[in-house]
This record gives structure tokens, sequence and C-alpha cells, in this order.
């Protein structure tokens, strides 16, 4: 399934209150793979960004007064996410945001564009519970590098949560390989024919096999001669 890694950035907390995104940012992959395909716009929000939200974003409000408002972008964002699971980090967050949005402009909710949200937050939280779970904690625990990550950044955050997404769901690199499929249904995964291959048998030698043996009596006398490996085995049709 296509699926599309989105974060966003606020002038604060609270879209009830007022709050509007100042930039969204949206990362393409096909099956597990980076397609290359980027949605990347700055929005002018026609408000000022509360002083803590700058300090985390650092996007100022003179930055984006030349910046187009939301109703400009939006089609490209719908466009965008149209038939794809979108991952989203505090999915509830972003979400939230976007809805009020749309709303704005009287459009549906965000979730009747996309084919599903599926929130990696949650699902960090059930595979690390207890643990710190932010972006920067599961980069440092999956091994993503995160070194030009400053501060929050709309794309270079959705960037890293595609890897840090694809490491949490096994990683492109994993051994296991998934069955595709084509415009003729699934295919899968060719198996190795292994009867063709010859495998050397090493034999010990007498002071090996002694050697063993007397391990063997060792362990037979610890647990006093319980060990099953010196067991007889019991006599194949002993009533025939």
């Amino acid at each position: 399934m296509r699926q599309v890694f989105l974060d966003t950035e606020t002038t604060g907390l609270h879209p009830d209150q007022g709050d509007r995104i100042i930039e969204f940012a949206c990362v393409e992959y096909d099956r597990r793979r980076d397609t290359g395909r980027r949605l990347h716009h700055y929005v002018n929000p026609g408000r000022s960004s509360h002083p803590d939200a700058v300090r985390v974003h650092g996007i100022s409000d003179e930055f984006l007064a030349d910046k187009p408002p939301f109703a400009s972008v939006v089609a490209e964002l719908l466009d965008f996410v149209k038939g794809a699971d979108v991952v989203i980090h505090n999915a509830s967050f972003d979400v939230g945001f976007l809805n009020a949005e749309l709303a704005r402009l009287g459009l549906p909710l965000f979730t009747q564009h996309a084919a599903r949200i599926t929130d990696s937050l949650q699902m960090a939280r059930e595979m690390f519970p207890g643990k710190g779970n932010s972006l920067d904690a599961l980069c440092r625990r999956l091994e993503v590098d995160n070194s030009k990550r400053d501060l929050h950044g709309a794309l270079i955050d959705a960037d890293l949560l595609a890897q840090v997404y694809l490491n949490m769901t096994r990683g492109q690199d994993s051994l296991v390989i998934d069955s595709t499929e084509t415009s003729r249904g699934p295919v899968a995964a060719a198996r190795l024919d292994l009867s063709t291959l010859d495998l050397p048998v090493l034999a010990c030698s007498e002071d090996e096999a002694a050697a063993h043996d007397a391990l063997l009596c060792d362990l037979d006398k610890v647990s006093q001669g319980k060990t099953v490996w010196r067991t007889p085995e019991p006599a194949q049709n002993a009533m025939a």
C-alpha cells in the first residue's frame, strides 16, 4: 500500500482556540520504498505564533508573512494523501489541526480523504511500554541518524518518521521478504532448492570422542543418572 509520512508545525497547541498550521510536509513511500516524491509548504496562518512554539520550530511571523494561506495549497495536500495510509507521530494532534483547517474551508474531515491513518506514537507505546517514545527518542533507540535536527521542521521530521517507522516494522533490509503483488495477484518469494547441496560431514577424532564421553559421564553423575541422552531407546516392535 502507498504510504505518506506527514508532519505539521503550528502556531501553538490548541486548534479549538484558533491556533493554525504554519508548515506541513509529506513524504511518499510505495511498498516500503522511498519514491522520492515530497510535498512541502510553509503557510501564512494569519496570526502570530506563540513564543513557546517558535522556540520549538524556529519559524518567525516575519518569515511567514509572504507565504500562501492554507486555502491556496489544500488541494495539493488532499491530492497527495488520497488513497494512502497516512502515518503521523501523535496523529490526534496533527489531524486535529488539519480538521480545523478543513472545517474553515467547508471541506470534509481529513480522515475522509486518506485511506487510513496510522499513529506511529501509539505503535511505539505498544512496542516500548514505559519508555520515552518521542521522535528523537525513537531515533536514538532505532539507530536513525537525526543529527541534522536542531529544531522541529515538518520536512525533516517526516523523513525521520519514515525511517523510524520502517525500523519499527522490520525495516527495508530484513531477511524476511514479503510476498509482492502484480496485476495477476500475489507472488510468493522464490524458495531455494537445497537438495543439490553436498554438505561435508566432519568426524571427530578419538581424543575428541573420549573427551566428549568423559563430559557426559560427569553430567550423568551430577544429575544422578537422569541424563536422557544415556537412556536406552525402547526396543522397536517389542510386542511383535
